[in-house]
């Protein structure tokens, strides 16, 4: 099953967020980007009424003025990695990304997983970001168009740490 993310999910959700990636670093970013206000949505996959799998969408400032997402961090409880809880996650909150308005979704990620998803570095090479140019910045357009232009996106201060 997949929701949204309650007040009351937020310890379990770091604790999978910190298993997944082995250190606390990406966890530390929710937190932040949970007191500065800037989460779009956060959504969570449950197994047995546990989390199993956590998603947080961020929203970016563009200089196009229309609205443009973060998909940062996706964390799946380590024995339940590869089962497609995280792809299923992945599919449902880019559904929640259109359904917000989102034109487009930027992601810093593993370059042989989001493709699967329609996330490309090629979609990414007219945006300028401090976080672009590697083969991991990819993005992918929920709107016809979205990445056509150049385009500046600034993250979220709590990105920088």
């Amino acid at each position: 099953m997949i929701r949204y993310a309650r007040a009351a999910d937020h310890p379990a959700i770091a604790e999978v967020v910190e298993a997944a990636f082995g250190q606390p670093d990406e966890a530390r970013l929710v937190e932040r980007l949970r007191a500065a206000g800037d989460v779009l949505f956060e959504l969570v996959a449950l197994d047995d009424g546990v989390v199993a799998g956590h998603v947080l969408f961020s929203r970016l400032w563009a200089d196009s003025q229309q609205l443009y997402a973060a998909l940062a961090p996706l964390a799946v409880r380590p024995g339940l990695q590869r089962t497609g809880v995280g792809s299923a996650l992945t599919r449902a909150s880019l559904e929640q990304a259109r359904e917000f308005g989102a034109h487009g979704v930027i992601v810093l990620g593993h370059p042989a997983y989001y493709p699967r998803f329609g996330f490309s570095a090629a979609a990414a090479a007219k945006v300028r970001s401090v976080y672009a140019g590697g083969p991991g910045f990819m993005a992918l357009a929920l709107e016809p168009g979205a990445f056509d232009a150049p385009l500046s996106i600034i993250y979220p201060d709590a990105f920088a740490g």
